[in-house]
C-alpha cells in the first residue's frame, strides 16, 4: 500500500528512546526540557513560552481554558478545519462561527475572517492548510486592531513560514501536532506556545492539574511539606513525557530533510499533473512563504472525485481528504449557512500522497493510476451527458 501519511522513524530514534529507558525516569524530566528549548529555536521564541504536551488537540483546548470562553462568546474559525478546533470551542460552552476559504488555497483571507467577526467574538483560530502559511500575517495584524486574540492551529505547519517568520508565532496562542501522521512524529504529542509570559506560565499550570509546582522535588526546595498540593487552577494532565521528547530531538534534527524531500515530491507531483484535463494542482506559494508540505491536493469535478478515489485503494493507493466543511456538521448547530468557497473545495480536493519515504517510483505510480482513473471517468461523464 502506498499511504497518504507515513513517519520516518529509524535507529536513531530508537537509541534515543533507549537512553531514557536507561536512567530509569520515562516521565517530563531533562530530556522534555531540552526538546522545548530546541524547539523554541526552531520558532525563534523564549523556551520559557514553549510546553510539550500529549497532542495538539489538548492545546486547542488548554487555549480556550486560558482564555475563560463560554456562553456568549464567538470564536471564528475557517469551516475547513478539523473537528478537534470546533470541538474545544463548543466544549467550552462557546460558539465556533465558521468562515469562508479560498477555492483553490484552502486557506481564509483576512477579508473572510473579518466578515466573521461581530462584537461577540473573542478569538479566532487558523488553521494553515496543508502548511501552506496562507494569509496569516494580515489576520494577525487584523486580529491586533480589532482586540481579538488569535489563536493558530499549526497541526500542518511545523516549518512553514511566512516573511521569515515562523507559523505558530504571529498570534497569541499555537498548538502544533506530532503524532504519527505528521511530518515530525512523537508517536503521539504537540507543543504549545503562549506569547505573554503570564499565559505561558498559567499554561504550564493547567497542563498538569493547576499545580503551582509541577514537581515534588520543586516543592521540596521551597517548602518542608512538599507532598502536600499546591493547586492555583483547574487543571489537568496533559504535559509531554521524556520518552517523546527524545524522539521529537532526533525527529527537529531531521526536519530539514524531510521538508527538502517532501518539496522535490510535491514539485514531482506539479510537473507531472500538468496537463491532466479537468484537475487543478495547489497553487504556487507567495513570495517570503515556505510551506511545510503536509498535504498535496487535487482538485476535479466532484461527480468523479469518489470513483477515483475508490479507483486508486484498488490499486494499493490511499488517498483522502481533509477537512470536510465542518459548517455542515449538525452538532455545532448551524443552520441554513453558506459558504461557496468551502463548499466547492470540499466537494473538489483529493490528497495524494505525500511523505518524505515516498520514491520517485512511487509518485510516478500514483500518478499513472491517477491519470487512468480521471481519464476514463471524465470520458464515461461526457458520454451520459
Amino acid at each position: 500500500m502506498i499511504n497518504v501519511f507515513q513517519p520516518s522513524l529509524g535507529e536513531e530514534e530508537a537509541a534515543a528512546v533507549a537512553e531514557v529507558f536507561a536512567t530509569n525516569w520515562t516521565g517530563r524530566g531533562p530530556r522534555t526540557k531540552a526538546f522545548e528549548a530546541e524547539f523554541a529555536e526552531h520558532l525563534g521564541v523564549d523556551p520559557s513560552h514553549v510546553l510539550l504536551i500529549n497532542s495538539c488537540t489538548s492545546g486547542l483546548f488548554l487555549a480556550t481554558e486560558l482564555l475563560g470562553l463560554g456562553p456568549g462568546d464567538e470564536v471564528v474559525m475557517p469551516s475547513l478545519s478539523f473537528v478537534a478546533a470546533a470541538n474545544a470551542v463548543a466544549a467550552a460552552g462557546a460558539r465556533p462561527v465558521f468562515c469562508e476559504s479560498d477555492v483553490r488555497t484552502l486557506n481564509p483571507t483576512a477579508g473572510d475572517v473579518e466578515r466573521a467577526l461581530t462584537p461577540r467574538t473573542k478569538a479566532v483560530i487558523v488553521l494553515h492548510y496543508g502548511g501552506y502559511p496562507g494569509d496569516v500575517a494580515a489576520i494577525a495584524a487584523l486580529c491586533r486592531r480589532r482586540g481579538v486574540t488569535l489563536i493558530e492551529d499549526a497541526a500542518c505547519s511545523v516549518a512553514s513560514r511566512a516573511g521569515g517568520a515562523a507559523c505558530g508565532t504571529f498570534g497569541d496562542l499555537a498548538t502544533w501536532s506530532f503524532d504519527s501522521m505528521k511530518v515530525l512524529v512523537t508517536g503521539d504529542g504537540g507543543a504549545f506556545y503562549a506569547r505573554s509570559p503570564e499565559l505561558a506560565l498559567r499554561a504550564r499550570q493547567l497542563a498538569y492539574h493547576g499545580l503551582e509546582q509541577a514537581s515534588a522535588f520543586d516543592a521540596a526546595k521551597v517548602s518542608d511539606r512538599w507532598w502536600e498540593p499546591n493547586v492555583e487552577h483547574f487543571g489537568r494532565r496533559i504535559i509531554g513525557n521524556d520518552v517523546t521528547a527524545a524522539i521529537g530531538s532526533v525527529q527537529l534534527r531531521r526536519l530539514p530533510g524531510f521538508v527538502a524531500r517532501r518539496r522535490e515530491i510535491a514539485a514531482l507531483y506539479d510537473q507531472l499533473l500538468l496537463d491532466v484535463e479537468g484537475v487543478r494542482v495547489p497553487p504556487p506559494l507567495p513570495e517570503g512563504h515556505d510551506s511545510s508540505y503536509y498535504f498535496y491536493w487535487v482538485q476535479m469535478d466532484p461527480a468523479i472525485r469518489g470513483k477515483v478515489a475508490s479507483d486508486l485503494l484498488g490499486r494499493d493507493i490511499f488517498t483522502t481528504f481533509r477537512y470536510p466543511a465542518l459548517h455542515r456538521v449538525p452538532l455545532y448547530g448551524v443552520q441554513d449557512m453558506s459558504l461557496p468557497g468551502a463548499e466547492e473545495a470540499a466537494d473538489r480536493t483529493l490528497l495524494l500522497p505525500l511523505h518524505q519515504g515516498l520514491s520517485d517510483t512511487e509518485v510516478h505510480t500514483v500518478v499513472d493510476e491517477f491519470r487512468k482513473s480521471v481519464e476514463f471517468h471524465t470520458q464515461e461523464l461526457r458520454s451520459k451527458g
